[in-house]
């Protein structure tokens, strides 16, 4: 009894103290992932990274002179790559970086010179000197936008987080059918457009427009990009029924600004301080500001007069002439054929003018009218053989613009 007393006392103590043992190793350690930080393909950690700017006088030769290179050494390195990098494309304020020796600094291993966002030279100078023109890959990211306008096309875009570009393309799509200086609080629009990042992180600005909306004076105007010819190089722009957005003339002379004064037969004259016929619209711009031909045409006079200042006026065909006035400067002359949307010249205040502007003035048969006024149809309507192919292309477009337009509109009711 005695005997089997101990063993039973024997086992447990041995059960016990396996138990403390196991108690007593260690859970493995989990290392830790380094991350590698890379600059341009090289390993940050391996280098001492110096980043820098071109200055003025700054030359390749110059920038490894500093480096300690000497004449023959620098001469032998731009003959090696002269062929691929062309050292006189080095402009000021461009960014470089050098890659030294991390044990050495006075060593230099590595040069890289960025001529823009998306491209870089690599020199490398290790045992042997070779150079590399590498592109940052680029992705495409798209979105659907829908806002409504408080105060201008670009403060709105701005506060959805749209850069300028936007609002620029819009204004140009639609140059034809919206009066950009007549859009009101409440006027609304859609677009989806394609952007473009730099290694998926940095804005590089818009690819395209893929399609768009907007709805002025109480009509929703689309606009889809399309190419009749498949085998053209641009497209233009119809609406959901297929008609051209593009007229024969532009809405106005200048891309944007206000207008200070509209056509009217009586106005009381700022400087001749008498009342008179304003036969013409007054867009309000800074001095310099570009002024378009409305249409292609004829420059029928250019020059000053005392009223006028310097002007030009445009004999578009036997029906139609348009008149610019108070130019700061002419930049066509008499006889010159003009195109739609060419800069002829340069807002200003010559002639009986208080303030920068352009007096933009609309013949029709002789009559001077109201510019504002006038309808002009599609410059080239569709090709009925091409409709098919269109509306198949359009309407999953119109749809989710229209998905959108209802997603946020009908929200904020």
């Amino acid at each position: 009894m005695r005997y089997l007393t101990f063993i039973l006392l024997l086992t447990t103590l041995i059960a016990c103290n396996n138990k403390k043992e196991e108690e007593k190793i260690p859970e493995p350690v989990a290392k830790k992932e380094v991350k590698i930080i890379k600059e341009f393909g090289f390993a940050v950690d391996s280098f001492q990274v110096v980043h820098d700017t071109i200055r003025s006088g700054d030359t390749f030769g110059a920038l490894l002179a500093k480096q300690n290179f000497d004449a023959a050494a620098i001469h032998n390195i731009t003959e090696k790559i002269r062929d691929t990098f062309n050292l006189r494309d080095i402009r000021v304020g461009k960014p470089y970086t050098l890659f030294k020796d991390k044990n050495a600094p006075n060593d230099l291993m590595v040069f890289v010179y960025e001529p823009d966002k998306l491209s870089y030279y690599v020199v490398d100078l290790r045992d042997s000197v070779v150079v590399h023109k590498k592109k940052r890959p680029v992705t495409v990211k798209r979105r659907i936008i829908a806002g409504e306008i408080e105060g201008s096309l670009a403060g709105t875009l701005d506060k959805e987080g749209v850069g300028p570009a936007v609002a620029q393309e819009l204004s140009e799509i639609y140059a034809w059918s919206v009066d950009f200086f007549r859009i009101q609080k409440g006027d609304k629009f859609g677009v989806i457009i394609n952007e473009t990042y730099i290694s998926d992180t940095i804005y590089a600005g818009i690819k395209n427009i893929e399609a768009s909306f907007f709805e002025y004076k109480g009509d929703k105007i689309y606009a889809f990009p399309f190419k009749q010819d498949t085998l053209a190089k641009t497209y233009d722009y119809y609406d959901q029924d297929g008609k051209a957005l593009k007229s024969m003339f532009l809405k106005a002379p200048l891309k944007f600004s206000r207008i200070s004064s509209r056509f009217s037969p009586k106005r009381f004259h700022p400087v001749q301080k008498r009342w008179k016929a304003h036969n013409g619209t007054d867009y309000a711009a800074p001095t310099g500001t570009p002024i378009m031909a409305t249409a292609h045409g004829v420059v029928e006079r250019a020059g000053y007069t005392s009223g006028n200042g310097n002007y030009v006026k445009i004999k578009h065909n036997n029906t139609y002439s348009t008149q610019y006035l108070h130019m700061s400067k002419i930049l066509v002359k008499t006889g010159q054929r003009v195109s739609q949307g060419q800069i002829i010249g340069k807002v200003g205040s010559t002639g009986l003018a208080t303030g920068p502007h352009v007096c933009y003035r609309f013949w029709k048969n002789g009559v001077q009218v109201d510019a504002l006024k006038q309808k002009f149809t599609s410059s080239e309507p569709m090709k009925k053989e091409h409709l098919p192919r269109y509306e198949a292309y359009m309407q999953p477009l119109k749809k989710e613009l229209d998905s959108i337009s209802n997603l946020k509109f009908n929200n904020n009711k």
